[in-house]
């Protein structure tokens, strides 16, 4: 895999696996396999004029139980990354590693000193003061969730600018670091609203910080960024309140029957614990490329792991999803 490559491909997973994308069985994706209940119809929507988004941040704020003046929306999470990067103008950044490639890349294309810090064997490290703090949590590829008071306090004390991911905590029971914006001025709280909605198509990431964060962040956005119908998916879904509760109840479900069958397989060395929708899990002896392609005539995609920092190739993320296909997945093992 290419450094910044993301894996999921479908269009070229489809080619070569000589069906149609529709029959792919995608656990490269670790997006939500439950999807809300949306009641709109797309056909009759206006677009003719240039969107308002008065109740999407409305709706958006009553979701996260802040203010509306303390979010800012993005076309995507990773757009809000490279936004706020881009925004800070910091000269230096320390990454714990393995996360999202994004933050790799947008702290080499914003000429950011980076400052890896492997999270997997030295989550104590040293770190730099003033540095632009990132921190994916849980984390990804592995999805372990973990309890960082003590490192915040640490980043605090070094007056590091703090960026904490918290785009796959609604698959968690655990609680946010939102409350925290009121306490340190230099906190931002990335979210992905696509992740846990299940609509990796529909681009809106959310930036939270304080008031003052976010007007200073705001000033140098442009006007129009996030399209009618992104703007109205999410406001329907976020009105199935029974969503968040059946998607907990079945990808909780379906993560145990996944776990279960991973660890029976012979080819598995190791599956890591997760707290996400995710299961990271160490190969025997096959390599992630290897296995995928004893995986292509049950037209199952995977995560290959090994441009993760730390990681190497026989290291592939699992997602969660519905039963057929982790039964398939069952078969082809």
């Amino acid at each position: 895999m290419t450094t910044y490559q993301h894996g999921g491909d479908q269009y070229e997973f489809a080619q070569k696996a000589n069906c149609l994308i529709e029959d792919i069985i995608d656990l490269s994706s670790n997006i939500n396999f439950v999807k809300p209940s949306i009641n709109i119809d797309f056909n009759n929507l206006d677009i003719s004029a240039y969107p308002n988004y008065n109740k999407l941040y409305k709706s958006i704020a009553q979701h996260y139980k802040i203010s509306q003046n303390e979010v800012e929306l993005f076309n995507g999470a990773s757009s809000a990354i490279f936004s706020l990067f881009k925004h800070l103008n910091l000269s230096h950044c320390t990454l714990y590693s393995p996360a999202y490639l994004e933050y790799k890349k947008a702290s080499l294309v914003f000429n950011y000193d980076l400052y890896i810090i492997n999270r997997l064997t030295d989550l104590s490290a040293k770190i730099i003061p003033n540095s632009l703090i990132v921190f994916v949590n849980p984390s990804t590829p592995d999805g372990v969730f973990y309890n960082i008071d003590n490192l915040i306090q640490k980043w605090i004390k070094a007056k590091c600018t703090i960026l904490i991911d918290e785009s796959f905590l609604e698959f968690t029971p655990f609680h946010s670091a939102l409350p925290l914006i009121q306490d340190y001025d230099k906190l931002y709280i990335l979210k992905s609203m696509t992740k846990f909605y299940g609509s990796a198509g529909i681009r809106i990431g959310a930036i939270i910080s304080n008031k003052n964060n976010i007007k200073n962040l705001k000033q140098k956005e442009p006007a129009w960024k996030i399209s009618q119908f992104d703007s109205h998916y999410i406001q329907e879904a976020l009105k199935d309140k029974n969503f968040i509760n059946l998607s907990a109840k079945e990808n909780n479900n379906n993560k145990k029957q996944l776990i279960k069958i991973l660890e029976a397989s012979t080819l598995i060395q190791k599956v890591f614990p997760s707290s996400a929708n995710y299961i990271l899990i160490k190969l025997n002896t096959l390599s992630a490329k290897a296995f995928q392609e004893h995986l292509l005539p049950f037209k199952i995609m995977i995560r290959d792991c090994s441009n993760f920092d730390g990681l190497d190739d026989r290291f592939v993320r699992i997602a969660v999803k519905d039963i057929k296909s982790i039964n398939t997945l069952k078969k082809a093992l």
